[in-house]
């Protein structure tokens, strides 16, 4: 019984878990819903009363959940959790270039402060043991006060299934310990650390975050290919990111700064 209750989650109780910055974020629980960054996007869509504060949407399933490029974020009930949070910052949106990365910095080092031995993959996974745990789909709408609205989209893998692994088409990391601990503390956490780092980027921007994403790069100094809609268009050694948030590869032409679009990356076998 213990167990299940575990595995319960309430915005109460993740606010009293809260710290820091994420004491101003309003928190949403819901059974479950088509995508939170849809609900949350609709929000800030045209015509719509912005919100007075920022707001952790999360939903026990989804049933439309997105990753980059529209490709479907397929989820099990109770196998991970899949939450999106809207935050106003100052930066114009020509700015935020480095910000996937600065939220994948954040994730990654609270689960690795859980012993997870996380990774980053540019511009938008976190890997586990050279699979993905968790991916992150960030939109954003012009505030009518200035600065942007961004919304931020975390599907992370906690118990994986061999059907699950089948229908995306590729093996997939999860975390079997972080399923068993309470989900209210671990969202809590998880949360405090995306608000601080989201305060510290709206004040420094990526320049306090590319250090710490070039530590944790899962393919530094390796040879990768970036692709664009399945066609090559560079191969070279990943060297990091600039302050730009884009990847940094020495090809045979030359040292190429990748933009990350709706383009992929791929190791060399």
């Amino acid at each position: 019984m213990q167990e299940n209750k575990n595995l319960e989650l309430n915005a109460a109780a993740i606010e009293k878990l809260c710290d820091g910055a994420a004491r101003e974020v309003d928190i949403e629980v819901v059974a479950e819903t088509g995508s939170t960054n849809a609900d949350l996007m609709a929000r800030l869509s045209a015509g719509a009363s912005t919100p007075a504060r920022p707001v952790l949407r999360v939903a026990v399933h989804q049933t439309a959940g997105r990753g980059r490029a529209g490709r479907p974020w397929l989820t099990v009930p109770g196998g991970m959790l899949t939450f999106s949070l809207a935050w106003h910052l100052p930066q114009a949106p020509y700015n935020l270039l480095g910000l996937p990365l600065a939220i994948g910095v954040a994730l990654a080092e609270c689960l690795n402060a859980l012993n997870q031995n996380v990774q980053l993959k540019w511009p938008n996974d976190l890997l586990r043991d050279g699979k993905k745990l968790a991916g992150i789909l960030l939109e954003s709408a012009a505030a009518s006060e200035g600065g942007t609205w961004i919304v931020a989209g975390i599907g992370l893998n906690l118990q994986v299934s061999d059907e699950l692994e089948a229908q995306v088409g590729r093996a997939l990391a999860d975390a079997p310990w972080l399923a068993q601990m309470d989900r209210n503390l671990l969202l809590a956490q998880l949360l405090n650390a995306l608000a601080a780092a989201l305060q510290q980027f709206g004040e420094q921007g990526f320049s306090a975050f590319l250090p710490r994403w070039n530590a944790l790069h899962a393919y530094a100094g390796q040879t990768v290919h970036i692709l664009d809609n399945g066609q090559v268009l560079h191969t070279g050694k990943a060297l990091g990111v600039d302050l730009h948030g884009c990847l940094v590869l020495q090809t045979e032409h030359g040292q190429v700064n990748v933009l990350a679009g709706d383009v992929s990356l791929r190791p060399v076998a």
